[in-house]
């Protein structure tokens, strides 16, 4: 069998290393392979572009010798190339800071419109958090079919890293929107094989609990978009503030991801 492979963006920042060693532990533990996007408007010089490229393959070769990598370097933005190598992809893979992010921000716009467009799980990866590594996978629940993809991403990948799983169901004060019963959580996890997660059930804004309950997380795992979204918008309020205040790599999986 064939295995996807983890695609990751680079462009020779500091965030772009991140997410080489981010990606490449992943494709190591996915047995897939690793490949390496570097996307460059028309006119930039090729070998500034052929640099960039030789350093992430030797800096992912020197981290997994025995990955298969594969490189390419497509004309166009960030976000259209990746994009694009999203449909055959297992997980796209950014930093957090590069990729045309603005001074200031976080997650910029390559960062927000992958989590809106990608056709398989974004992660997205922070440079400044040093070698800090948690313990456990959390998981944001809503039951839609957002959060029970982000249920099966994430109780995956707790299983392939060995790390613990917690999934939080967040009620959002004076709503019925999101209105998840302990039951309903406990079987959703339970038809998942994670006989051993902590279950979190809460009333207040997710995003808050989220960022609260992930100070040790190895990463955060929640839906662009859930149940409270509003029609039209393919990246809600929660995923946003999670994407721009996590302490940890956080894992999106987009609409067009959802049962693909």
């Amino acid at each position: 069998m064939k295995h996807r492979p983890v695609v990751v963006g680079i462009d020779g920042s500091p965030a772009a290393d991140a997410a080489i060693k981010w990606g490449t532990t992943e494709a190591a533990a996915l047995r897939s392979p690793l490949h390496l996007v570097y996307a460059v408007t028309a006119g930039s010089p090729p070998s500034q572009a052929g640099e960039v490229v030789y350093k992430a393959v030797a800096q992912a070769r020197g981290l997994m010798p025995g990955i298969t990598i594969d490189s390419r370097i497509e004309t166009g933005s960030p976000s259209a190339a990746l994009v694009k190598a999203s449909g055959s992809a297992a997980v796209v893979v950014i930093g957090s800071r590069g990729l045309g992010v603005m001074i200031g921000a976080l997650v910029g716009s390559t960062g927000l419109d992958l989590a809106a467009n990608a056709r398989c799980p974004v992660v997205v990866v922070r440079p400044d958090l040093g070698a800090m590594e948690g313990s456990r996978v959390v998981i944001g629940y809503d039951g839609s079919p957002a959060g029970d993809s982000a249920l099966d991403f994430g109780i995956e990948h707790a299983r392939r890293h060995d790390l613990a799983v917690r999934v939080v169901a967040a009620q959002p004060t004076g709503t019925e929107l999101h209105r998840i019963t302990e039951e309903e959580l406990r079987e959703a996890v339970r038809a998942r094989g994670a006989q051993e997660a902590e279950l979190i059930h809460i009333t207040g804004h997710p995003a808050e609990h989220l960022l609260r309950l992930s100070s040790d997380a190895a990463l955060i795992v929640l839906g662009a978009r859930g149940r409270g979204g509003f029609a039209g918008m393919l990246i809600g309020s929660v995923s946003q503030t999670v994407l721009h205040h996590a302490d940890c790599p956080v894992a999106i999986i987009p609409a067009a991801a959802i049962g693909g």
